[in-house]
């Protein structure tokens, strides 16, 4: 009887292992939103590559917006698996566990999630390290600061916000020592008006110039309504705070989206964790506000430069917790499974990881 069981397994295991995918030219793609694509953000900046793909031989699209987290989500990813979708694009990291579940009954359907860590033959992960441009942004608001705080206001205690807190957090402090970044949790990925609320608390302990981990542009407006400055995420949001916006930390899905639909349509895709940055083009800076100095652009231009050519390696050691602890010894560069499962914040942050 074991030997039989043994026999079952490997044949399993065999028929796993054995998935592929044929060339197909024309290939129907779907995208799922965790907030509506107006948001000015995240789902925003996706869509923009979504339209860009629609334009490419033998593509068509279609998405669903506002997709929340869980059930919902997974039966939107049913759906269009059942529909003969050819790939399935999940872009916010709540729906890792319901594609997880629903590749495995569809093996034949490319199934891609963002920012997760879950894989299978027919499942693939894909991110950017947006924590470079974070950094870059760090040392524009550690230049531009008078009162030498900053305001961070971030989604979910997740590895991926406390990453980027902490490199806006390097970044901030490279250039100007003295700088805190004090952090306010919304746990909420698009709730503009919390969004904002959190952001006027931040103000009222002294912050001067206002960030985000969100979808929204609210933390601009609240930073101009304030006559503060500000730094944006996702996409270029100057036109909401034309007075404060400094830069935003920006996303390019594109260079992702057309890779993977490339090796579909040549029959050569096979599951993969991406994990792109600045040397792709898949995460940038805005362009500079005219209120930004031409010495801090230069500088900041200088350290990315640095970073795209690979000498330049932001979480190198020694680099320590808020508790001073050590946590990354001297001459030591972060690995990306330690950065992947980042938990803790580093020297200048005021805020806990919970």
């Amino acid at each position: 009887m074991n030997k039989i069981l043994k026999f079952f397994l490997i044949c399993c295991l065999c028929l796993t292992a054995s998935v592929s995918f044929g060339a197909k030219k024309n290939l129907k793609l779907g995208f799922i939103y965790v907030s509506p694509i107006g948001d000015a953000g995240w789902s925003y900046a996706h869509d923009q590559a979504r339209q860009k793909l629609e334009q490419m031989p033998g593509v068509s699209t279609a998405y669903v917006e506002a997709v929340p987290e869980g059930s919902d989500a997974e039966r939107v990813i049913l759906n269009m698996a059942r529909k003969g979708y050819d790939i399935i694009f999940g872009t916010s990291f709540g729906y890792m566990d319901s594609m997880y579940k629903i590749a495995s009954k569809y093996p034949h359907i490319v199934f891609m999630h963002c920012s997760g860590f879950k894989t299978r033959p027919n499942m693939g992960t894909y991110f950017g390290r947006m924590y470079q441009a974070r950094f870059l942004t760090g040392m524009v608001a550690g230049a531009m600061t008078k009162t030498n705080i900053l305001g961070y206001v971030a989604a979910f205690p997740i590895p991926e916000v406390i990453r980027g807190i902490n490199a806006f957090t390097l970044g901030a402090r490279y250039v100007n020592p003295k700088v805190q970044v004090r952090v306010v949790w919304v746990k909420s990925w698009y709730d503009p008006a919390t969004e904002k609320e959190a952001a006027k608390s931040l103000l009222s302990v002294g912050a001067d110039v206002l960030t985000q981990h969100q979808d929204s542009p609210a933390t601009q407006e609240a930073a101009q309504e304030a006559g503060v400055y500000s730094i944006g995420y996702n996409s270029d949001m100057t036109k909401f705070a034309p007075k404060s916006h400094l830069t935003a930390a920006v996303w390019n899905w594109f260079p992702i989206y057309k890779e993977i639909v490339d090796e579909v349509q040549g029959g050569k895709f096979k599951s993969k964790e991406i994990w792109y940055g600045l040397e792709k083009g898949v995460v940038d800076l805005a362009p500079f506000g005219s209120m930004v100095p031409k010495k801090i652009i230069k500088d900041v231009e200088k350290v990315k430069k640095q970073i795209i050519a690979g000498k330049f390696k932001i979480f190198k050691g020694p680099i320590a917790d808020q508790t001073g602890k050590i946590r990354i010894p001297a001459g030591q560069v972060a690995s990306d499974k330690e950065l992947l499962g980042m938990d803790w914040f580093v020297q200048g942050v005021v805020g806990s990881t919970k």
